[in-house]
């Protein structure tokens, strides 16, 4: 008589594989109290999640102290964790409860919980103006979607300012132009933020041309060429009637003091091209004055003419009594 052993043997196999994995659960250390976060180093105002197997008391969220300093119970000292990587403050706080024979051979696991002294800030000519903390490394293009894409303002380059990696460093600025970053994606131009940046996209510059033009009005500089006292008036539609051609150009001086400098320009030349075109710079103020002289002379002439017309020979006849 046979007897089948193979369902015996399939019971055993399963029953020996649930007790190594009971015991291989029982060997891992509790999990951490929140959901952990991409792992970099930590610093100042983070908050740590941490798990010391077997201590309920030590497992905890601790947040690190603008110093970069956290504290546990039972622990004498302080610990830093600022510029440590999660992994390294793991075996820092293992050793010191050793080391103060709190506990034998602990495991301890560090997770990220919050970051907060990443930040990265996104202002300027953006829909929505947003400061957010970087988890991981964020691009150039991440942070400009935060902040919902660029506004109808935006101008033609995108700011990123860096702060020094040691104290006493040189501040980084690094202009990122818009056409290249979105229109051509070139991915040299998508840089990496790792938090702490400053990303502002400056207003596209702006020139006004007032005064005697057939369209006054404030006129952006588009382009990387900019603008000149030419362009500005073919923007303008060119000059009004009895425009005179002595223009002023009003820029605020360096200094930055309320009263702007003043500038002659004869139009007459540049136009008979006996002068260079000269060149506006972003909040220039563009100014053609009214030809006072031109528009009494016109104004004359043009009653004589319709006093004339009004008479049956054009003529004007003097009765003497």
């Amino acid at each position: 008589m046979r007897i089948n052993l193979l369902p015996c043997v399939a019971a055993a196999l399963a029953l020996c594989g649930s007790m190594v994995g009971q015991e291989g659960q029982a060997a891992s250390p509790e999990p951490s109290l929140l959901g952990n976060l991409p792992a970099q180093k930590i610093g100042p105002n983070d908050l740590l999640s941490i798990s010391v197997y077997g201590a309920p008391e030590l497992t905890r969220t601790v947040r690190v102290s603008a110093e970069g300093f956290i504290r546990l119970p039972m622990l004498k000292q302080k610990l830093e964790g600022k510029g440590m990587m999660p992994s390294e403050l793991e075996e820092k706080i293992a050793a010191a409860l050793s080391q103060e024979e709190i506990l034998v051979e602990p495991i301890v696991t560090v997770n990220i919980a919050e970051y907060h002294s990443r930040p990265i800030s996104v202002a300027g000519a953006v829909k929505l103006p947003v400061t957010f903390q970087a988890l991981g490394k964020t691009t150039l293009l991440e942070a400009l979607t935060r902040a919902q894409g660029l506004a109808p303002d935006a101008g033609t380059e995108v700011v990123v300012t860096r702060q020094p990696l040691t104290p006493g460093g040189v501040v980084r600025i690094e202009r990122i132009p818009v056409k290249g970053l979105i229109d051509a994606s070139d991915p040299a131009l998508n840089v990496l933020l790792e938090g702490g940046e400053e990303v502002r996209v400056p207003q596209v510059g702006r020139v006004f041309v007032v005064g005697n033009v057939k369209h006054p009005g404030a006129y952006k500089i588009e382009d990387g060429f900019g603008l000149t006292v030419l362009k500005a008036l073919a923007v303008a539609e060119g000059l009004a009637p009895y425009a005179n051609k002595q223009a002023f150009i009003y820029r605020r001086g360096e200094t930055g003091v309320a009263q702007p400098v003043e500038t002659a320009v004869d139009l007459r030349k540049i136009l008979e091209r006996k002068q260079p075109d000269i060149a506006l710079s972003a909040n220039d103020i563009l100014y053609i004055p009214d030809n006072r002289s031109a528009r009494i002379t016109m104004t004359t002439i043009d009653r004589a003419v319709g006093f004339m017309s009004s008479t049956a020979s054009g003529i004007l006849i003097y009765s003497h009594p």
